[in-house]
């Protein structure tokens, strides 16, 4: 098949549909059982000004179709929201598969000189366009993304992004400190540049910024209280950091932080706890820090295959989810080893088998979704087929391979056939890719 991104020619008037096997949460499937899933066999979504009208069973809503109006048909196809990932970093694809390293030595021999290389304004560009590409290759229309400690390379992510119609939250990374010459800002520089590109790309559109300290231990105090205080000044602003992926990690972070309690602490103290604020991995925290990012209604994004890439631990889902954190999914790109949501799934799904946890499918597809949605405070707008969300969605096809469709076929229930493209799929099973109801990738 020829593989081709949907032209600007393409979009077609104000009033669509969509008919296929249509599927979405309306909450959590793993509090909530099966009221928790919106499933229509031979569903029609009608999708006015970007975003979904109506949502039914095609025999009630297709009298509805305005005479004319394109209607896509994907009969035989699933039809799910469009995934959304919650901790990725654009500048880092050309180091996905970079072998033999934990975290601390990874960022040191693979991230940095990377990244140095985003001083670029023409590499950033063309790095943030194959980026985008490859989300919407892969079913997902909205990320949370690290961009570089350049303001350029946030620059051409937004751009990006905003050409695609695509929801993106991105930032300038924060850091002053144990890092390479060239990618270290000050407290001073790194406040205003972030200033200036939250006044030029926040809100503007579906694009949001996100105040981005890598970690602690490579920004002084002095710069993290000036990204406490850009979060806190800043209505709808988000703030994106990695908390206790490694070991080795969060003993650094105790020596930079004696006066803390725990790594979580340090970001409590310097005012980055909050609504919005989404810190990647949290695998090595205990239950007072989870019930404080509770409490305050920070998130997690579990990064699955980046864990167990680097070497850096098991999440424990199990944990968090008792104390009411809200939780995604990230691919972490690229510490993490693909963009699909659907590997990525896999891979979460075996990370709590060895915990002795179970994944179920449909808790699986309600994290990539809603679930990510929620973390964000994004949900009522993405990560939902609901009547009056953004038309956001992915198609799924169960003949992507052989294997796919020989497993399909024989499987009896819902479930299982989620459990098949979540353990079996990969970017071949995503057929096309839409944003604000219009075709932006396909197959």
């Amino acid at each position: 098949m020829t593989e081709h991104p949907a032209s600007p020619s393409e979009r077609a008037p104000d009033t669509r549909a969509v008919r296929g096997e249509i599927l979405y949460f309306t909450g959590e499937p793993a509090a909530l059982g099966d009221a928790a899933i919106a499933h229509f066999p031979d569903g029609l979504l009608l999708v006015r000004g970007g975003r979904i009208d109506a949502v039914g069973p095609a025999a009630e809503l297709l009298p509805r179709l305005p005479s004319g109006a394109p209607l896509h048909d994907y009969r035989g196809k699933l039809i799910l929201p469009g995934f959304i990932d919650t901790h990725i970093h654009y500048a880092q694809v050309d180091v996905i598969a970079s072998p033999g390293e934990q975290l601390l030595n990874w960022l040191q021999k693979y991230t940095f000189p990377a990244e140095a290389r985003f001083a670029d304004p023409q590499h950033a560009a063309a790095a943030a366009d194959f980026f985008c590409g490859e989300l919407l290759r892969n079913g997902t229309t909205t990320a949370l993304a690290f961009a570089t400690v350049h303001p350029g390379s946030a620059d051409a992510l937004f751009a990006a992004a905003h050409r695609r119609r695509m929801r993106m939250i991105t930032g300038k990374v924060l850091m002053d400190r144990h890092c390479p010459p060239g990618l270290c800002d000050t407290g001073t520089t790194g406040e205003a540049e972030s200033r200036a590109l939250i006044e030029r790309w926040h809100g503007r559109d579906r694009l949001l910024y996100a105040v981005t300290p890598r970690f602690p231990a490579t920004s002084s105090a002095e710069q993290m209280r000036a990204a406490g205080r850009l979060f806190a000044e800043h209505p709808g602003l988000y703030l994106q950091s990695h908390l206790a992926e490694n070991r080795q990690e969060v003993a650094w972070i105790a020596r930079v932080h004696p006066e803390a309690r725990s790594y979580l602490d340090v970001f409590s103290r310097f005012g980055q706890l909050g609504p919005r604020s989404v810190f990647a991995h949290c695998i090595w925290i205990d239950d007072e820090d989870r019930e404080r990012m509770a409490g305050t209604g920070a998130a997690i994004s579990f990064c699955p295959t980046s864990n167990l890439f680097l070497g850096s631990g098991l999440f424990d889902l199990e944990r968090a989810r008792a104390h009411g954190v809200r939780i995604g999914i990230g691919t972490d790109v690229g510490a993490g080893t693909s963009f699909s949501m659907l590997q990525t799934l896999g891979e979460a799904y075996k990370v709590l088998q060895l915990q002795g946890q179970a994944l179920g499918a449909a808790q699986a597809f309600y994290l990539a979704t809603l679930g990510g949605a929620r973390s964000l405070y994004l949900d009522g707008r993405i990560g939902s087929l609901a009547p009056g969300c953004e038309a956001d969605f992915v198609v799924l096809d169960p003949a992507a391979t052989p294997l796919v469709a020989r497993r399909i076929a024989g499987c009896a229930t819902l479930a299982e056939r989620l459990f098949v493209f979540m353990t079996l799929g990969d970017d071949r099973a995503v057929l096309a890719t839409h944003v604000l109801g219009e075709p932006a990738w396909r197959r």
